[in-house]
């Protein structure tokens, strides 16, 4: 009997170890399996996106603040979302907790922390900071991309990143 419950208890640690490291490496990479992100997802909105950098010469050292509170970084995965779809979004707020989206353009995937609002453009639904604009249009030629879909996540605990 003493054998089977210490046989057991390497089994349950050994499975608990391989979930861990594989949650560990979803997390570190970014990437979400699709099943999750579709039971997570919302209602889809289409329009177009662009991409914002509110950096002004002599502005804000550390870059100026979102509507979130948060300091605006080129460098991680967030966006700003229309200012009239932002009670869709958590309502994007000075120091609430962030909201994510899943937004699909071009045959790829990301999600993003919705940490702002805008765009101030009509037909425009979404603004995308330079890393998140790079992963659709590398070149950031086109500047405008059309028919995206943006999908609120819920929950508060998703790694921002491509997908897929």
């Amino acid at each position: 009997m003493m054998v089977f419950r210490s046989s057991a208890a390497i089994c349950g640690a050994l499975v608990a170890l391989a979930v861990s490291v594989t949650v560990a490496r979803c997390e570190t990479s970014g990437v979400h399996s699709s099943a999750v992100v579709d039971a997570a997802s919302g209602d889809v909105i289409v329009g177009a996106a662009s991409t914002y950098n509110p950096f002004k010469p002599g502005k804000e050292e550390g870059g100026p603040r979102t509507a979130s509170g948060e300091r605006y970084d080129p460098s991680v995965w967030t966006a700003a979302i229309k200012t009239s779809l932002r009670r869709k979004f958590g309502g994007v707020q000075f120091g609430a907790r962030p909201k994510y989206a899943l937004v699909e353009a071009v045959g790829k995937k990301v999600i993003v922390k919705i940490n702002d609002v805008g765009p101030l453009r009509p037909g425009r639904i979404i603004d995308l900071n330079e890393r998140t604009m790079r992963h659709f249009d590398p070149s950031m030629e086109l500047g405008v991309i059309p028919d995206v879909a943006v999908r609120p996540l819920s929950g508060d605990d998703w790694t921002p990143g491509p997908v897929g």
